[in-house]
């Protein structure tokens, strides 16, 4: 196996693993994969928004939002968990569309960092009592480097029909 192909498969069972412990509920995990600086965004126009400041997003969130938002859903007396919601994601193959160094200063890494951008399809089911919700859209991870281990600087979800009312969603998608 080449050193590429090596790296595109644990690019691939990173977004995986990624996927399956939200569809596990594990939330904490989930949010250990983010960097320090790791920020989770779902644009109001999808693909056609440039940025998450120009724009109303549906969700724009840093490490400190993800956590209260970890911490409302583990909370037993959440209102909104009774009953509880489940997810299940059912990914594509992540396709590689970018790689370089963090040698951005906007870009939140340190000069040297690895950086791969991953474009993965996705769709997302979620469900809470009898209510079922369904999204389809695209991923984009910006994954850094560190050690050892990647880490999710950006987590951008594309939904393929953004603008449509939406109702709440309960989990992370």
């Amino acid at each position: 196996m080449t050193d590429s192909a090596f790296t595109e498969l644990a690019l691939a069972d990173f977004v995986a693993r990624e996927a399956a412990l939200l569809d596990e509920g594990q939330f904490d995990d989930w949010l250990a994969l983010f960097d320090t600086a790791g920020r989770y965004w779902v644009p109001l126009l999808g693909s056609q928004q440039a940025d998450p400041l120009s724009h109303n997003s549906l969700a724009f969130e840093d490490r400190l939002l993800l956590q209260l938002r970890v911490d409302r859903l583990k909370d037993p007396r959440a209102h909104s968990q009774h009953p509880r919601s489940s997810c299940q994601h059912v990914l594509q193959r992540p396709v590689v569309e970018g790689d370089g160094t963090g040698d951005d200063p906007d870009g939140g890494g340190a000069p040297g960092d690895m950086t791969v951008v991953l474009r993965t399809p996705f769709i997302y089911v979620e469900s809470r009592g009898e209510e079922q919700l369904l999204l389809a859209g695209c991923y984009h991870h910006e994954l850094v480097r560190r050690l050892q281990s990647w880490a999710i600087r950006l987590k951008r979800v594309d939904l393929l029909n953004p603008s449509r009312a939406l109702p709440a969603v309960q989990l992370f998608i």
